[in-house]
């Protein structure tokens, strides 16, 4: 029998050692062009700004939305907006590159058509996907790089590949991250619901402290100098105003 030619599908990975590392502000900024999207849009998708750092870790710093429509079998990005936002924000930080994309939700079938997009703007771009609706009561936050499947040269297909990604937050920022990840916004408070959110909460807080104080005089549980102090300074902190002064000031922040 005659020796037959054989073809063999492969997969062309990408570098093995390819990580990425998000700032909170990308995070923020996401979820916050989530928030504001137009109704008709099930998902924001955008561009990612960085660098590569000299370990090769791709550096996400920050970020910003991209118009686009999308259907089962298309997906049409408005690429005049992308490039403007691009020159408007490399003439304040000219170091910053595109290193990526984002998209709330997950990995979907018109992904691949955006990727093969920003794979013409930078080599091996990283696709963010974030859990904007927290479904879970975590915060998914996964970052993919695409692997190719060719036939001989020819390639046929792509497939998103997860890498390790790092989210270093200072305290305040775990936070403000962490009372988003409970939370499924709807819309953004106005002031009045903002402020009357913030004075339940300061309400609750002045219960607790009413309670401990009574229970240490009442000799239910020891003091500690520690709170005491704690306690005294908050109060010493507080301007000095009258109640007429007191209204007056809300009143106008709120007209603000």
């Amino acid at each position: 029998m005659g020796s037959s030619e054989q073809t063999v599908l492969q997969f062309v990975p990408s570098p093995t050692s390819v990580s990425a590392r998000v700032h909170p502000l990308v995070i923020y900024n996401i979820c916050d062009c989530y928030v504001r999207r137009p109704d008709q849009a099930e998902r924001v998708i955008g561009t990612l700004l960085g660098s590569v750092l000299p370990d090769g870790t791709i550096d996400i710093r920050n970020s910003y939305a991209v118009p686009h429509n999308e259907s089962s079998d298309q997906v049409a990005l408005d690429i005049d907006y992308h490039h403007n936002m691009l020159s408007s924000h490399q003439k304040v930080n000219p170091k910053e590159v595109i290193v990526g994309w984002f998209s709330t939700g997950g990995v979907t079938g018109g992904s691949a058509l955006i990727h093969e997009f920003y794979s013409r703007e930078v080599t091996n771009p990283v696709h963010l996907t974030v859990d904007t609706e927290f479904r879970t009561g975590n915060a998914a936050i996964k970052a993919f790089v695409s692997i190719s499947l060719s036939l001989g040269e020819q390639q046929l297909a792509a497939q998103f590949q997860e890498i390790p990604l790092d989210l270093r937050m200072v305290e305040a920022e775990q936070i403000g991250f962490d009372v988003l990840k409970p939370t499924n916004v709807d819309k953004l408070p106005n002031d009045l619901e903002g402020m009357e959110a913030s004075m339940e909460r300061l309400l609750a807080l002045i219960d607790d402290v009413y309670k401990y104080a009574d229970d240490v005089v009442e000799g239910r549980i020891a003091a500690d100098s520690k709170i005491g102090r704690f306690i005294s300074d908050a109060i010493a902190s507080l301007p000095k105003l009258s109640p007429h002064a007191f209204d007056k000031l809300v009143n106008d922040s709120l007209q603000v």
